[in-house]
């Protein structure tokens, strides 16, 4: 179940950026005893991909601030984030380290494709909330929201490998998040073009 969870928080958090969650394994992976990855994804904490990893994240990081490249990046994510999903999932559940079961190990498939589903949902909400946020603030709202997502990604990811049972309260709170946040920006947008067709 750990396993899983783990998988589930790190691809939750590649539905926010991608880079993130991927760094961080990679980056734990190669320099501590947490996280064992697998040899058929050692190729994960090759210096070579995370240098890559390193160049990504700060595209990522500086382009989805800038409104309306935010979009645009965010449909180049439609295939980058839940494939990345995926891939850390699968790369964290195989070695099973937690649940002392062999069927990840012997199915990371399985964990592969449920990590893309969640990262893909994340990045689903994350994709129509920008949008509705960048013309209710007319794009002030943009490099705000950003970081926030930044630093979601970072403390999910370090909660689902550190603190895997708090994954559930993560999810819960994303969701409700971006439930929230979306129904307020459509809100705002209303009322601003009916303040628009008054005058």
């Amino acid at each position: 179940m750990f396993a899983a969870l783990t998988g589930a928080g790190l691809s939750a958090a590649a539905g926010l950026n991608a880079y993130v969650p991927f760094l961080i394994v990679a980056l734990i992976s190669r320099f501590t005893d947490v996280i064992n990855l697998p040899s058929s994804f050692q190729w994960i904490e090759n210096p070579w991909v995370i240098g890559a990893s390193v160049v990504l994240l700060a595209l990522e990081v500086v382009l989805d601030k800038i409104p309306g490249v935010d979009s645009v990046n965010d449909i180049v994510g439609t295939a980058v984030r839940p494939t990345i999903g995926g891939v850390v999932a699968a790369a964290t559940t195989a070695p099973n380290a937690l649940d002392n079961s062999t069927f990840m190990h012997d199915n990371p498939w399985i964990a592969g494709i449920g990590g893309a589903l969640i990262a893909g949902v994340v990045h689903a909400g994350k994709a129509t909330v920008r949008p509705a946020i960048n013309i209710a603030s007319l794009g002030v709202g943009a490099p705000i929201v950003s970081a926030s997502e930044d630093v979601t990604s970072v403390g999910l990811s370090f909660v689902a490998i550190f603190l895997p049972i708090l994954v559930i309260i993560g999810l819960v709170l994303l969701a409700w998040a971006i439930f929230a946040i979306l129904r307020r920006a459509r809100r705002f947008a209303r009322c601003r073009q009916r303040a628009e067709l008054a005058t």
